[in-house]
């Protein structure tokens, strides 16, 4: 868990969560960032014996989805920074490679979705569908690249994030017609069978930097992390 640690004080935590562990499940012998976050303040030597440590959960990230976690130490800094999150003080930054190319070079996004609990799935409705909620990015296209064997074309985008909707980020994409690489969910058959052939196991989206404001400090603080996963590493080098 250490390695996963970019920064720590006595009122928050900030990790870097890879793609395939939950932030946090009830499924017994799954691994969790909320668990392991615990073993690993419980193991501390100033840490009272035979009690839990506090962790409070400020946000989320999807299960096959990697990137910058913040958790809070204390029920005070929790309290802040779930502010910051409601109230759009905490940004949001993530990098995503989609399949094929973008519409733009930049637009905003803005949909509305509801979340089937049923099939615990989002989909892009109406604004006045029931239970509808605001959906809102800004994305930026970085860098198309060819797959050359394949004769097919993958690009990264940079996104802001809005509004914290359920699979947000995945839906919004997928139904402007720019399916998100190793979605299974969302992705459609194309996106699906290259994300197979050239192994992304996992969503290819990554929530690359973080900004906020320190809880007690009230100093602004930005954390940034480049994805590990190998789908992004060649918009990162010269090619794929």
């Amino acid at each position: 868990m250490q390695k996963n640690i970019i920064y720590e004080d006595e009122h928050m935590i900030v990790v870097f969560k890879p793609a395939g562990i939950a932030t946090q499940t009830a499924r017994i012998g799954q691994q969790d960032m909320v668990s392991e976050l615990k073993n690993y303040l419980a193991g501390k030597p100033e840490h009272k014996r035979n009690s839990e440590p506090y962790l409070g959960v400020i946000h989320r990230l999807d299960q096959p989805v990697s990137g910058i976690l913040v958790f809070a130490k204390t029920k005070q800094a929790a309290a802040d920074l779930s502010s910051q999150v409601s109230s759009g003080k905490m940004h949001k930054y993530y990098y995503a490679v989609i399949y094929g190319d973008t519409r733009k070079d930049e637009e905003r996004l803005k949909d509305y979705i509801y979340k089937d609990p049923k099939t615990n799935q989002s989909m892009i409705v109406k604004e006045d569908f029931p239970n509808a909620k605001k959906a809102l990015l800004i994305y930026k296209k970085i860098k198309t690249l060819m797959i050359l064997e394949k004769e097919q074309k993958v690009s990264l985008v940079e996104i802001e994030l809005f509004s914290g909707r359920h699979h947000q980020i995945r839906a919004q994409f997928a139904h402007n017609g720019m399916p998100l690489l190793g979605d299974s969910k969302y992705g459609n058959e194309s996106s699906k069978q290259l994300g197979r052939e050239i192994g992304c196991r996992n969503v290819a989206l990554s929530a690359y930097k973080l900004v906020l404001e320190h809880p007690l400090m009230k100093k602004e603080m930005m954390f940034e992390k480049q994805p590990e996963e190998n789908i992004f590493l060649p918009f990162f080098t010269k090619g794929i």
